[in-house]
């Protein structure tokens, strides 16, 4: 039997400005698809079109595709925040499941929480994989808890493939690989942001998660017990 979806589905994003100016965006986490296989070429920015700086490992055509789904998914925020510097002040609010967390940081930062769960839901290929993760979100989280996050996810997974049975990956290489394609995708990305953003606020906030790829796959390949201290009762 296939569990109901959570009703609280969406996860609500609001900037305050020091202008007083104020902006909201609501991600659903139950969207398959953005609106990139559909919407014609005129109703999009020539920097959403697929290929348009496409990146070098996308599987999709234009002809299944018009518009690349992760760029769909930021058009709206592009077009929201392009305008403001990265180094700008916000006050930031998000809501779900029924919890409020709320943190004054930079743009940079506030843009790379929204965009990070934006492209986990976008119908880009090789983002999809996030989507576990963005249901159980958690606004800017320290490295150690992006780290946690990740491991845990994937080898819950994993366990879920093995009890399906299909073959899990308990020595994490595809994992690895899956990081190496979201920092190409990332690198596509900035390639298209470049070319829209009249400043630089979703570039960066796209740049703070390429760092966030790099520390990952880092830390995949170079791991120093850095989470062991809070595992202790499992190595007794």
């Amino acid at each position: 039997m296939t569990a109901e979806a959570p009703e609280n589905s969406a996860i609500d994003y609001t900037f305050s400005f020091g202008d007083g100016h104020e902006w909201q965006h609501k991600v659903d986490l139950l969207a398959t698809d953005s609106a990139a296989g559909t919407a014609g070429a005129e109703e999009t920015p020539e920097w959403v079109r697929l290929g348009f700086h496409q990146c070098a490992h996308c599987p999709l055509t234009p002809e299944e595709s018009p518009n690349c789904p992760y760029a769909m998914a930021l058009a709206r925020p592009v077009e929201q925040l392009s305008h403001r510097a990265s180094h700008e002040h916000v006050a930031m609010t998000v809501n779900w499941r029924g919890r409020e967390v709320r943190q004054t940081t930079t743009l940079q930062r506030a843009a790379g929480s929204l965009l990070g769960a934006l492209g986990a839901v976008s119908g880009c290929p090789y983002t999809r994989k996030l989507k576990a993760m963005a249901w159980f979100h958690q606004p800017f989280s320290l490295p150690d808890e992006s780290l946690y996050r990740v491991l845990g996810t994937y080898l819950l997974g994993q366990h879920l493939r093995q009890k399906r049975g299909l073959e899990a990956d308990w020595d994490l290489k595809d994992l690895r690989k899956t990081y190496k394609d979201l920092r190409q995708v990332n690198k596509g990305m900035s390639a298209r942001l470049t070319s829209a953003a009249e400043q630089d606020s979703s570039l960066n906030g796209l740049v703070l998660l390429d760092l966030l790829a790099a520390d990952t796959l880092y830390s995949l390949d170079r791991y120093a017990g850095e989470l062991d201290e809070f595992f202790e009762a499992y190595f007794d």
